[in-house]
């Protein structure tokens, strides 16, 4: 699995890469994008840090914590359909940072790490963890962090291409690792009757149990 995580990772990177270079996403850099409340260069700094962040992860130091399932790391999200929740705020904190420098170097700065993560990960051991540095005290495996950053590039390359009307197809690798850890984030968070709801008398569905993020 971990040749085939990094792949479909790399994969969706580079797709990332692709829109972030975009001239729609830099044209309307400062207009709002599909996402209330942030705006389309706000956006493309959030995608561009699921490539900038695994490199910062991999350069920081990991103490021997008792690593975080990527399936836990989303299903105990508390807040995520609130817009002014501290973890959306946070979010949205971090994306805006890193979209200040501006399209041109946030494009960059993201090509630059997809390449350098290119051969970087395939050099990495299978048991490699990484600290989250949003998260102090918090490590995962390598690639069950990838795992997660596959649910972000195919969830926020969706929202990037739609939001400066781009065609962005997501790499189907990347899509099968992010359906299969939202729905055990689904399954971990609500169980599986509420999940068989969802999927099958949706009428029933009273918690919104797909609704991972």
């Amino acid at each position: 699995m971990t040749t085939e995580t990094r792949q479909a990772y790399l994969l969706a990177a580079e797709r990332a890469v692709q829109l972030l270079a975009a001239k729609e996403v830099a044209r309307r850099w400062e207009e709002e994008s599909v996402l209330p409340g942030m705006s389309v260069g706000g956006l493309a700094g959030h995608l561009a840090r699921s490539i900038l962040q695994v490199e910062w992860f991999l350069d920081g130091q990991a103490l021997g914590a008792e690593p975080v399932s990527p399936v836990r790391y989303y299903a105990r999200l508390v807040g995520t359909s609130v817009p002014d929740s501290a973890l959306n705020v946070g979010v949205r904190a971090r994306s805006e940072e890193t979209a200040a420098a501006g399209p041109t170097v946030v494009g960059e700065q993201a090509q630059a790490a997809w390449q350098r993560l290119a051969l970087r990960l395939d050099k990495e051991p299978a048991d490699r963890r990484v600290a989250i540095l949003h998260r102090p005290g918090e490590e995962m495996l390598l690639d069950g962090y990838l795992q997660t950053r596959c649910v972000e590039l195919t969830v926020h390359l969706d929202d990037l291409a739609l939001s400066v009307g781009a065609r962005c197809p997501v790499p189907e690798a990347a899509l099968a690792i992010a359906v299969d850890v939202l729905v055990a984030a689904a399954r971990e968070r609500h169980g599986d009757q509420a999940v068989l709801h969802a999927l099958a008398r949706r009428e029933r569905d009273v918690h919104q149990a797909l609704l991972v993020l």
